[in-house]
């Protein structure tokens, strides 16, 4: 045999060993390569005499991160909230343990992890504890659990958490709510489950924005032990802080109704003879009713927390009832007969009081001193006249017109209506400043 044949003899021999995990680097004879049937294997000897419904020891210690993928609504009508995301859910099961072959019949050590389903591994029984919508025990047959070699096993089950939210209306429609997802275990007391936070407690690395919600921050607190029938039970809560998002509501909420707040002043400057007083101040009145009617129906029907908007928007419309009065007030003294005598308490009142509210005040001082200057340049002419008249010149009189300063009703119709305005213009800006003030402070200090 030649040395060329001897060669490639010894070449083909060595290969199969090669293949199977003998050379260098290779697995070598006790660490087969990874098949399916090396698997099936330790999926046999694994399961044999596995009892899905018995714990792993005595105390199992359950390790749980939120991870928050969006908020799909918060409904402060309903006062809920509804969130998507999935638990990640750790525990350890020494049973499904093989990472040390010598529990084994064989060494599986390239079988880094197995996939099963809760149908054939145990796991802890987890219920939202505030959910609004579905209180059953927290299951998906179809979600596999990763099993590692060390028998750590993570489970990740996903779904639409629909929980109850207290929520806080005072600073409506700029506010900032908090809710809470209380996660606890079921059947399953604290001496024999109990429940802890993994290494991130809540994970936002997945989450898209919301259209009408800020999320400001996700944070979690061990709430303890909650007794139910007088036995303890393991629970955590996860804290969800948002924030209205501000733009559309302020185009859409509070800007209109601080205008409409104006217009409803505006009724004092129509003059009587339009014959729109009583129709525009009544258009303004439904209008200001429409908003409060709308806004209402976006508010939980609570006595807890009371929107400061509400009052505003009843404080207006208040103000837009007796500005309704207050017009036909108006009508009535300006329609009145010349006839009537104005009492003189009115006349004292108007001079002391209303032409001061009114703004006029200055001008009837301006009014009386122009008053004495053509009472004096009348006394003069007439003295000057007499004085042709003795000469026997005709007599010259000037046109003098002298300015009838005599309070009329049809003058205190038009004195109130600046009264009127005046007064329902200062409280309107003050209501409204406040409101702003209160709304936006909290905004940005929250």
């Amino acid at each position: 045999m030649s040395w060329t044949k001897l060669i490639l003899l010894i070449t083909l021999m060595a290969l199969p060993a090669t293949r199977g995990g003998l050379g260098p680097g290779g697995p070598g004879p006790d660490k087969p390569e990874y098949s399916t049937s090396l698997e099936t294997t330790l999926r046999r000897e694994l399961f044999m005499d596995y009892q899905v419904l018995q714990r792993p020891r005595e105390n199992v210690r359950i390790f749980i991160s939120l991870t928050i993928l969006t908020v799909n609504d918060l409904n402060i009508k309903d006062q809920s909230l509804s969130i998507s995301g999935y638990l990640t859910v750790v525990w350890q099961d020494s049973r499904l343990d093989w990472s040390n072959s010598s529990t084994t019949s064989q060494d599986f050590t390239n079988v880094r992890f197995l996939f099963s389903t809760e149908e054939y591994v145990w796991r802890p029984a987890l219920i939202i504890e505030n959910s609004v919508k579905d209180i059953g025990i927290i299951n998906d047959k179809f979600i596999p659990m990763r099993i590692m070699s060390d028998g750590n096993i993570v489970w990740n089950p996903s779904g639409i958490y629909e929980v109850s939210c207290e929520s806080d209306i005072t600073y409506y429609p700029l506010d900032t709510q908090q809710c809470t997802v209380k996660i606890s275990s079921w059947a399953y007391t604290s001496a024999e489950v109990s429940l802890d936070f993994g290494p991130e407690s809540v994970d936002l690395s997945f989450y898209s924005a919301n259209g009408e919600w800020d999320l400001i921050s996700a944070s979690s607190s061990k709430s303890g032990s909650k007794s139910r029938g007088g036995i303890s039970f393991s629970s955590l809560t996860y804290s969800i802080k948002l924030q209205r998002r501000p733009m559309f509501h302020i185009i859409n909420t509070l800007f209109p109704v601080a205008l409409m707040a104006i217009l409803i002043a505006m009724v004092f400057k129509l003059p009587v003879d339009s014959g729109e007083k009583i129709g525009f101040s009544l258009t303004v009145l439904l209008a200001y009713a429409v908003y409060l009617t709308m806004i209402s129906d976006n508010i939980p029907s609570t006595s807890v927390h009371i929107c400061y908007l509400s009052i505003y928007l009843v404080f207006i419309l208040t103000l837009g009832a007796t500005s309704v009065v207050l017009t036909i007030i108006v009508l009535s003294l300006h329609f009145k007969s010349q006839e009537d005598e104005i009492p003189q308490w009115v006349k004292i009142m108007t001079k002391k009081c209303l032409l001061k509210i009114a703004g006029m005040q200055s001008c009837c001082k301006c009014c009386e001193n122009q008053r004495e200057t053509e009472v004096e340049v009348l006394t003069q002419t007439a003295i000057a006249n007499m004085k042709i008249v003795k000469k026997g010149h005709p007599p010259v009189f000037e046109a003098i017109s002298s300015i009838d300063n005599e309070l009329t009703w049809e003058k205190l119709s038009k004195i109130m209506d600046k009264v009127f305005f005046n007064i329902y213009i200062a409280m309107i800006v003050i209501v409204t400043v406040m409101l702003f003030l209160a709304i936006f402070v909290n905004y940005y200090t929250s």
